[in-house]
């Protein structure tokens, strides 16, 4: 995956990445609800969500038999299925591929797990570059606080329990999500991610995302008019609208 190469298809690669907590999926959620009622055709794509891994994935974790190479791996093959049968199809039918999470939450949580930088880099090197690649940054704090809030307990790989750092899970996901947290300020540096302060509101994150969307959505077609009022936010929590299947 180049640096700054664009991927020359008709349609708009949109990705968001952010720790556990960060808000990312509900800001991805709610742009995607306002570009449908804008009239354009939208695909959804989320990680470890191939089902050609989904059995393998789900039987590793439970036992806890994945090395984080062999979890790295498992995660690359999982993005590569997605990548080409719901990335690029899409893309290449001039939709806007909306990607919750991408390549770069491996190049961070792998790198966080001990996995060399420049393989990852190159274990994702035939990922399609996005239009743009959004990074939700909160503070551990705040991610803490929205996860426990939701929730019962914390997800076993979530909080790097793996990891042995601590047999106290919300202890071991501060210290997981710090190392991720870090991995993402080099990815974010390097490969230009635009940063977005994650801790503000629903609506002051969703204003934002939504200038920032604009300008690439240029001289991409609409398939039905508008629906007003467009300029306004939908409310925190908003459903996301079903999957637009290319034609």
């Amino acid at each position: 995956m180049g640096t700054h190469d664009p991927h020359g298809f008709p349609g708009r690669l949109i990705v968001v990445e952010g720790i556990d907590g960060s808000g990312k999926s509900t800001q991805l959620s709610l742009l995607q609800t306002f570009l449908v009622s804008e009239g354009y055709d939208v695909s959804f794509t989320e990680w470890n969500s191939s089902p050609v891994v989904k059995n393998t994935t789900k039987r590793g974790k439970k036992k806890n038999l994945f090395s984080p190479t062999t979890f790295s791996l498992i995660h690359a093959t999982d993005f590569a299925d997605r990548h080409e049968r719901s990335i690029l199809p899409p893309l290449q039918a001039g939709l806007i591929v909306l990607a919750d999470r991408y390549a770069y939450t491996a190049f961070a949580r792998d790198s966080a797990r001990g996995c060399d930088r420049d393989w990852l880099r190159n274990l994702y090197a035939f990922a399609t570059r996005p239009d743009l690649a959004l990074y939700f940054k909160v503070d551990i704090d705040t991610a803490v606080a929205r996860i426990t809030g939701g929730r019962i307990q914390l997800k076993f790989h979530e909080a790097g329990m793996d990891l042995g750092l601590s047999s106290d899970p919300i202890t071991s996901f501060r210290i997981f999500q710090s190392r991720v947290l870090e991995e993402y300020g080099r990815v974010a540096e390097e490969f230009g991610l635009t940063v977005l302060d994650g801790a503000r509101s629903v609506v002051e994150q969703q204003r934002e995302m939504r200038r920032l969307v604009r300008p690439i959505l240029k001289g991409l077609r609409r398939t039905l008019a508008p629906r007003a009022p467009a300029a306004s936010v939908p409310a925190a929590g908003a459903r996301r609208e079903p999957e637009v299947s290319a034609p």
